[in-house]
């Protein structure tokens, strides 16, 4: 199957999801950092053909889903890859700074190529690097913006209650 695209609404701005060969391969927010080029995108679609993401994200959206159950197809470089794999650990409504992430995937030291590599997550909310946050508590970068991961993280925090260790 070739890659397709289908653009629809969301609380937190229009997304942007992609698929490749049936898999999901991006979710992209406008105006989002590190955001393809649209001719990569390939053909629009009828949002029909995303309807497991869209029902996913809009479960998700209305508190009632708190892990994503899809086929995803991550493309980077090995070390992306197993920062994008951790990013998929980190629980709902919790939060870990880049260094406890880099600690996590068996990277200790590594917490600049983890903010990295998590800046260039192609698949943001449903692979959470929201979840991300400076050593000091600080939001620090989101290629969505850092209004949306703000808004994102009060989302979480409020459904999930007290705060879980990771």
């Amino acid at each position: 199957m070739p890659t397709v695209h289908t653009v629809i609404d969301s609380p937190y701005g229009t997304l942007t999801l992609v698929a490749e060969d049936g898999a999901l391969c991006g979710l992209y927010m406008t105006e989002q950092r590190h955001r393809p080029q649209p001719e990569l995108f390939g053909d629009r679609t009828a949002p029909s053909g995303f309807a497991e993401v869209i029902r996913q994200l809009e479960a998700y959206f209305a508190g009632e889903l708190k892990r994503f159950d899809l086929q995803l197809r991550l493309k980077g470089t090995p070390f992306q890859q197993k920062v994008w794999a951790g990013l998929q650990e980190i629980p709902y409504g919790t939060t870990l700074s880049y260094g406890q992430l880099a600690d996590h995937i068996g990277a200790p030291g590594a917490s600049r190529a983890v903010g990295l590599a998590n800046g260039k997550n192609p698949i943001g909310i449903i692979v959470p690097c929201h979840r991300v946050i400076g050593a000091d508590g600080s939001l620090t970068g989101y290629g969505g913006g850092l209004d949306r991961k703000r808004r994102l993280l009060a989302f979480e925090r409020e459904l999930s209650g007290p705060p879980t260790l990771f």
